[in-house]
């Protein structure tokens, strides 16, 4: 049998140990519970079940829409769905950065982002 290291058991010590634990406890907090994440497929899933029609057909109806709103959004269209929000697309300019690993100076191309304002139904109802 292999000998076993005895740990000094004095309070000095006791407190040394505590002392070198404690940082690496503080650190090891427990990250927060996420919330779960519904697809498209849950969401057609979920209809076909309300409104007894097949889910391939639920699923193909979701997929239609997107891609319908995906074709509105690139023409530069405003969307305005009831009860939900607004999605429209912003144009960001070109503009000067910072590399934060050198801190060098970039430079930032100009780009277009989806940007969503949430109606005041939605609002309340969260």
């Amino acid at each position: 049998m292999a000998a076993k290291s005895v740990a000094k058991s004095t309070p000095k010590a006791a407190a040394k140990t505590a002392a070198k634990s404690a940082p690496k406890a503080a650190a090891k907090a427990p990250a927060k519970a996420k919330s779960p994440t519904v697809t498209l497929r849950h969401l057609g899933a979920a209809i076909a079940e309300k409104h007894e029609m097949p889910k391939k057909q639920a699923n193909e109806l979701l997929n239609e829409l997107v891609a319908m709103i995906t074709s509105h959004l690139k023409k530069g269209a405003r969307l305005r769905l009831g009860g939900l929000g607004v999605l429209h697309v912003r144009k960001r300019p070109a503009r000067m950065g910072r590399n934060p690993a050198t801190g060098a100076a970039i430079k930032i191309k100009a780009s277009k982002k989806v940007a969503f304002r949430a109606a005041k139904e939605l609002k309340e109802a969260v």
